[in-house]
């Protein structure tokens, strides 16, 4: 078993932020997580909805969960979950003051497969 999936996972609280951040904070979460790792974004823009599982397909990564959480339900889920502080208050939020859930497994990056233009090659170019 990977030791990164049984571990906690990396908590990215982007409740607030408005498109690109809660992408930008999650590839900032995600450039030295392990593979195995799962990440757990919370976000408030509604844009998240859809940048969240595209930068997932674009870097191979798996989007296990998205879930629309109140914000009335935030106080017992969070009694159990005391690593994300209280959401601040938003304008912005995806519908009726909710926020969204992101769960996030990071896989294995693949090699870059070499060929023209890969940078794999010497140039041809005289120096």
């Amino acid at each position: 078993m990977n030791p990164a999936a049984g571990s906690n996972p990396i908590q990215v609280d982007a409740r607030g932020l408005h498109c690109p951040l809660p992408v930008i904070r999650l590839a900032e979460a995600a450039r030295d997580a392990p593979a195995g790792a799962r990440i757990v974004v919370l976000a408030s823009d509604p844009a998240a909805r859809h940048d969240i599982p595209a930068w997932c397909r674009m870097r191979d990564h798996e989007l296990v969960e998205l879930t629309e959480i109140p914000q009335s339900a935030e106080m017992s889920e969070m009694s159990e979950n005391t690593d994300f502080p209280k959401a601040p208050a938003t304008d912005g939020s995806p519908s009726g003051g909710q926020y969204l859930r992101f769960v996030v497994l990071l896989r294995a990056q693949r090699p870059k497969a070499g060929g023209i233009g890969s940078g794999s090659e010497p140039s041809s170019r005289a120096r």
